[in-house]
Order: structure tokens, then sequence, then C-alpha cells
């Protein structure tokens, strides 16, 4: 029997520390993960394909929580688990919700669907927050997008430097800019 942990953070800006951190402690002899959305497929997920198939019958699942596997929906949840419980890998969630190994397989596909749209349901509410907070930004005068790499006072001279007939070349030069930066100053001010 061996003990492997998955981990997953949806953005490479999310740190997977804790997650690891929390399956070192729950024995997990090894551990994968992937930063991606969960709500991509499992058979875009390089390192949960590679934990899956190293799997074997006795051996343990150990996830932060059910969602690490899916947040797609209900349906995929059920067929990885299934899958797991067809092969005899238990899975345990660190979060308590989860906990094959003492459960009978009609409560546990029970319990895995209502945790699946549970995860379903508050992805749906996520997104719709994150909009409505979107919006009321923008009414704020917020401005989403890369923030511009250049001050004013460099749009200005690049801006004189292209009145006095000098060449994209010579201003990216001059200015230190890229060809790219200057054409969009020079196009944003026309």
């Amino acid at each position: 029997m061996a003990i492997w942990g998955y981990w997953r953070c949806s953005t490479d800006a999310q740190d997977e520390e804790r997650q690891v951190a929390a399956l070192k402690a729950a024995g997990c002899e090894r551990i994968f993960g992937d930063k991606i959305t969960g709500t991509s497929s499992v058979a875009s997920r390089e390192q949960l394909s590679r934990c899956l198939d190293g799997l074997r019958a006795g051996d343990v699942l150990v996830l932060d929580e059910l969602s690490r596997l899916s947040r797609k929906g209900m349906v995929e949840m059920l067929v990885v688990v299934n899958d797991l419980l067809d092969r005899q890998v238990s899975i345990k969630c660190l979060d308590g919700r989860l906990d094959t190994t003492a459960m009978a397989p009609e409560l546990i596909k029970l319990i895995v669907g209502i945790l699946g749209y549970a995860s379903e349901i508050e992805l749906k509410h996520l997104k719709r927050r994150t909009a409505e907070g979107r919006a009321v930004a923008k009414n704020r005068g917020v401005k989403f997008g890369r923030k511009r790499a250049y001050t004013p006072q460099q749009a200005s001279v690049v801006m004189e430097m292209r009145s006095k007939g000098d060449g994209y070349g010579t201003i990216s030069k001059a200015m230190g800019m890229s060809t790219g930066m200057v054409r969009r100053i020079i196009e944003q001010a026309a």
C-alpha cells in the first residue's frame, strides 16, 4: 500500500506550499500537482494523469479537498472516483468530507455526487461574484489590463521626436523602448 498525494492550484499566482505541506504531513510518499484551472479536463492535467495511472489496488490517494480533482462538474468527478474505486484505490480528503477506506460504495457515490454538485454551484457563484465585482470596479473608473510600460513624459518625447521626422528605430534606440511600443504610443496619440 502506497500513499500518494495530489495538489492543484488554479493559477501561477497561487502557491501550492500549503497543500504540499498538508500532503506531506498526511504521510504521502509521492506527491503530484498541477497549476491549471479546476475546470480543465482531467486528461489535460499531466501530473494528475501520471498520478492516476500510477495508483494500484490498495493505494490511497490523498487530496486537500475533492474539488482538487475537478471543478468542471459532478459527472467528471464521479467518473474519476468510480475508476479509482473499481481499481480498489482509496480516496482521502484532508478537509474531512471524504474517506473511502471505511465507507460503503453506494454512500461514497452519493457523497461524491453531492460534493461534485456543490463544487459546480460554487464555481458558478464565484464567476458571478467576480463579474459583479469587475462591473462595480469599472463603474468606479478602475482600469483593467496590463499597465502602461511608459510614462506620459516618455510619450511626449516620443511624439516630439516623431514630429521632427525621426523613424521608429531611431526613437526606440534613443528611448530604450521596443519599436512596437513606440508604434503604440504614436498610434494612441493619433
